[in-house]
């Protein structure tokens, strides 16, 4: 009997045992071998947790759920969307009132791994977004974007929908170790919005959890056939 190992992350143990707890109950007699981990805030403790998570346990899947903002008021709060590609937007250096990216002080070649064309990209992903899920472009920020023009910069830079301050780390991770991985993010507030009324972070996780528990029964299901 084929079995398949997966490992789920999120920053948070918020973010994670309402998923661990139900997967838990849906999954006791499965071909999944799921394990559940929080990794830490930022993308220091989280990379160092995915590095150890990737290398000592060798998962045929890494699956990192979480909330993020999004840029887009398009999109609805509680939306759950996957990530395609991360790039991160603080690592570089201000100068005169411009913000310069590492690809930009040649201290970083924009195509050297994992990086390609300065960003951080998800080349294993078709086959794990069976839900067929709406991809998206995210940045990673170890401080959570306020200002108006700080959010302008970002946007002309990068272009994203999302914004964690984990995501980059497992992009990373995967992308140096050849960990097959996927990136699940529901939208708890827009960037910028910092009255905490307006977030949705109880109903976003509540649908991020139902969407995990999909996803891993349509995994479970695929691996029956």
């Amino acid at each position: 009997m084929y079995s398949m190992r997966v490992i789920i992350t999120a920053a948070t143990n918020l973010e994670l045992d309402g998923c661990a707890k139900k997967a838990s109950q849906v999954f006791k007699k499965s071909k999944l071998k799921i394990s559940f981990h929080a990794t830490g805030i930022g993308m220091l403790a989280s990379g160092v947790k995915l590095s150890q998570l990737a290398t000592t346990h060798k998962p045929d899947l890494i699956i990192q759920m979480g909330i993020a903002g999004s840029y887009s008021k398009k999109e609805p709060l509680g939306k759950v969307m996957v990530v395609a590609s991360e790039s991160i937007a603080d690592l570089g250096v201000r100068e005169n009132g411009t913000f310069k990216y590492l690809f930009e002080t040649g201290l970083q070649k924009e195509n050297e791994a994992p990086f390609k064309k300065r960003k951080l990209i998800n080349q294993g992903i078709r086959p794990f977004n069976i839900l067929k899920t709406d991809t998206v472009a995210a940045v990673t920020i170890n401080e959570i974007t306020t200002s108006a023009k700080r959010i302008k910069e970002i946007i002309a830079a990068h272009n994203p929908v999302l914004e964690s301050m984990e995501g980059a780390a497992l992009h990373y991770v995967g992308g140096l170790t050849k960990t097959p991985f996927i990136q699940i993010r529901a939208i708890s507030n827009y960037v910028g919005e910092r009255n905490k009324a307006k977030w949705k972070i109880k109903e976003s996780i509540e649908q991020l959890e139902a969407y995990v528990i999909t996803y891993l029964a349509a995994i479970e299901n695929s691996l029956n056939k």
